[in-house]
């Protein structure tokens, strides 16, 4: 069992040196909209009853994230700004721009339809994409083939913690992404993945310990959990680990067909789905700081 890269999860720098200070190391960092709200620079403006136009959001995205880069040598994920209306091309767009901030930026785009496109055709003009808000099979296997003539790596974002919310297993969707990859592997005849496994959405230490055991290759974290795992000792899990919870539903494994047209899986709109909850209030979280 091979340690995953850690990453923390935040749009805070400061928190950067904190973590990077803790582990002694740090492999990456995601963003999104949510954690840049919460940074404290954007909060100070917004206390003083202000807010941005679109253009002095990005330009303060953008600040932060070259601090963070000025931190750490690896990974930092940059989110687009979505909702069910936004266009593939509005995407790529916001994208190619992003791309220019950092070098060795993953652009996060949400898995629907108009992000797989975009990240379809980002990934042709040799971008790199972490694929957010993924919560079933489905998605996790349209991001497979929507990324898969590409000569780089890229990251698929199970969110752990928002199935538990909901009463499931969230855990059991990265057993199931990473045995469903394993499959395609071997169909393509590939040694490796181009899409790696991150773990998102990770809200404790059980997150945290069963993601590894059952096979993610990145864990993005959140400041106070990497302190607990510091006060644990930077534990690995032995094998025996138990990564189940009681009381809580199975997310059964589904037994999915590779296609390397990406379209022709079942990613769509469902109201009042997880993936709907969670893409209305990213797209909320950005509107509340624009005027």
């Amino acid at each position: 069992m091979n340690q995953p890269h850690i990453f923390l999860d935040s749009g805070d720098p400061e928190e950067t040196k904190q973590a990077k200070q803790l582990l002694g190391f740090l492999d990456g960092q995601t963003t999104n909209p949510s954690l840049v709200a919460k940074n404290p620079d954007v909060r100070e403006y917004l206390a003083k009853g202000k807010k941005m136009t679109e253009t002095e959001l990005l330009a303060m995205y953008k600040e932060i994230v070259q601090a963070i880069r000025k931190e750490i040598d690896g990974s930092i994920s940059i989110e687009t700004y979505a909702d069910w209306t936004t266009t593939a091309e509005e995407m790529l767009k916001q994208a190619q721009e992003m791309n220019t901030w950092i070098e060795n930026a993953h652009i996060k785009f949400p898995t629907i339809p108009e992000g797989l496109k975009a990240a379809n055709m980002f990934v042709q003009q040799g971008g790199q994409v972490n694929m957010t808000l993924v919560f079933d099979q489905e998605q996790a296997a349209a991001v497979y083939s929507a990324t898969l003539n590409s000569q780089k790596t890229h990251f698929v974002s199970p969110f752990v913690g928002r199935w538990d919310d909901r009463g499931y297993q969230g855990l059991d969707l990265i057993e199931n992404i990473v045995k469903m990859y394993v499959g395609f592997n071997e169909q393509l005849s590939k040694t490796t993945s181009h899409v790696k496994v991150l773990s998102a959405s990770i809200r404790n230490l059980h997150h945290f310990y069963a993601s590894i055991i059952l096979g993610a290759d990145i864990l993005t974290v959140p400041l106070k959990v990497l302190k607990q795992w510091v006060e644990e000792g930077k534990k690995i899990p032995e094998p025996s680990y138990q990564t189940r919870m009681t009381g809580l539903q199975s997310l059964d494994y589904k037994e999915i067909a590779f296609n390397n047209d990406y379209q022709s899986y079942a990613v769509g709109k469902v109201d009042g789905s997880l993936l709907d909850e969670g893409l209305v209030k990213f797209s909320q979280d950005w509107k509340k700081l624009i005027q």
